[in-house]
């Protein structure tokens, strides 16, 4: 044998006992995008709680890092894509990323840093051509600053792919290949990811086929689904996922790399923003893809089960979406930790929320009593609220859709009232709002009550996501709340 072909053989040997001696485990995503964020310390015990064994970081954050110390949780640090192009064109730069962000935390503070995740999905479709150059060059360089830095056998670094990387001609996994486009590139990145060990990472949304397509066959999106099958030669599908991951181990196998280890890094159900994003089906789905990770079941392709990295904790109100409202309700718990819905974790374990959570006082802003829905300034102060704080659960088909004209100004002046954490003069909107006591929150629609981030020893100044101009989403839901309030405006 070929001692090249040799040595691949035995990294991925190496590899597959490590991943079998830790075993598989519950893991998640923890994003940071948001104006106040859950406290580090109280996010990693709501991990622990709910038995996840594996986080992925979007970012080196390092509060999240501190708080992850000697936590027993294993680790996964992302690589934003805006620092692809400084680490492609510079070794250096590598070497200082990993020695502040892998080294220091691991030898100071005891994080079980496994996995540098070097940008995310850089090779969407939307992006073009923005990170084709510079994504392998990057991982090159970090790999090269891992084994500098004497972490190469214990830290592997990889890239978290779309699962748009590859598709199928013939419409069934077993056409599956990669891109046309990126063919080569990809042969590339995954022939330098078994010679040093790492795991390929791929995310799968079956969510956002339905999104995507409107004739997609709703039961194919679910594990339990069993109206819609596919039939591959001897193989039934009977849900998008299996038939999805198929179809990259079809790819795989066609260039020569059936064995190598996948993880899915992200895989999960958003519970607002959209007709189909709702508690009901989150909770169907997560419950399947929790039992399937519990059993340690793969696909027809591939039986041996891959980590699965649940996409996500906790909501996140600052996070773009460009993608769709639902973006920002991806988490199995919302923003503060609390359970959304329930599910069996394990030995008949349900949820826990998270603990020592403070919040701001029990305030809400709301539309005043004496002021009128035909007000000129109503629909402009509406859009200023929405410009600055986060009301995708006003858009059509979301939670708070369906709230009339007063209770949907009411939602938008609170959501802002809570973002600027309840500023004296934050209630006034030219005089249409006034501040409650009493819970205004109905039909499953909730007004909330931000978390005291000075409380948790933080900065009281929330961050400001929000561009000076909207995205198409933000638009279409303040348009929707001026419809409300005048629905002769904007008929055709």
């Amino acid at each position: 044998m070929d001692p090249h072909v040799l040595n691949r053989c035995l990294l991925l040997c190496l590899l597959g006992v490590g991943l079998v001696v830790g075993g598989l485990g519950l893991g998640c995503n923890w994003g940071l995008r948001a104006t106040h964020p859950l406290p580090s310390d109280i996010a990693v015990k709501l991990m622990k709680d709910n038995g996840f064994s594996k986080v992925k970081l979007f970012e080196a954050d390092q509060s999240a890092l501190r708080s992850l110390g000697n936590s027993g949780i294993q680790v996964m640090v992302g690589i934003p894509n805006e620092l692809l192009a400084p680490l492609a064109t510079s070794v250096q730069a590598a070497v200082n990323w990993v020695s502040q962000n892998v080294s220091t935390f691991i030898s100071q503070n005891g994080v079980d840093i496994r996995y540098i995740a070097v940008g995310n999905e850089p090779f969407l479709k939307t992006y073009g051509s923005n990170y084709l150059n510079t994504t392998f060059p990057a991982l090159q360089n970090i790999q090269a600053a891992l084994i500098k830095a004497g972490l190469g056998r214990k830290v592997k670094a990889t890239i978290p792919l779309n699962a748009d990387v590859y598709q199928s001609v013939s419409g069934l996994p077993s056409g599956g290949n990669f891109r046309s486009d990126i063919y080569n590139l990809m042969i590339s990145i995954i022939k330098f990811l078994i010679d040093n060990g790492s795991p390929l990472i791929v995310n799968i949304y079956p969510f956002l086929s339905l999104y995507d397509d409107p004739n997609f066959p709703f039961e194919y999106a679910f594990f339990d689904g069993s109206s819609n099958t596919i039939v591959d030669g001897s193989i039934t599908y009977t849900n998008v996922f299996d038939a999805n991951y198929d179809t990259l181990i079809s790819a795989l196998e066609k260039n020569g790399f059936g064995s190598i280890p996948i993880i899915v890094g992200e895989v999960g159900w958003p519970t607002d923003g959209n007709t189909n994003a709702n508690i009901k089906n989150a909770q169907r789905f997560n419950q399947g893809l929790v039992n399937r990770i519990l059993q340690g079941k793969g696909t027809p392709r591939r039986p041996t089960a891959p980590d699965i990295y649940i996409f996500s904790l906790i909501d996140e109100d600052a996070k773009s979406i460009q993608p769709g409202n639902f973006e920002r309700h991806w988490g199995i718990f919302r923003y503060d930790g609390s359970s959304k819905y329930q599910l069996d974790m394990g030995n008949n374990k349900s949820l826990v929320p998270a603990k020592g959570v403070k919040y701001l006082e029990k305030r809400w802003c709301v539309m005043a009593p004496q002021a009128s829905v035909s007000d000129p300034n109503l629909a402009q102060s509406i859009s200023y609220a929405c410009s600055n704080a986060d009301c995708t659960s006003l858009g059509y088909g979301s939670s708070c859709g369906e709230l009339d004209a007063r209770s949907s100004a009411s939602y938008a002046f609170n959501m802002y009232y809570q973002t600027v954490n309840q500023t004296a003069g934050s209630c006034q909107f030219s005089g249409l709002a006034t501040t409650t006591t009493i819970d205004p929150s109905q039909d499953g629609c909730q007004f909330e009550i931000q978390i005291d981030i000075a409380k948790h020893g933080k900065s009281s100044s929330p961050c400001s996501p929000w561009a000076p101009s909207l995205h198409k989403s933000s638009m279409a839901i303040i348009f929707v709340v001026v419809a409300v309030l005048n629905p002769r405006c904007c008929s055709y």
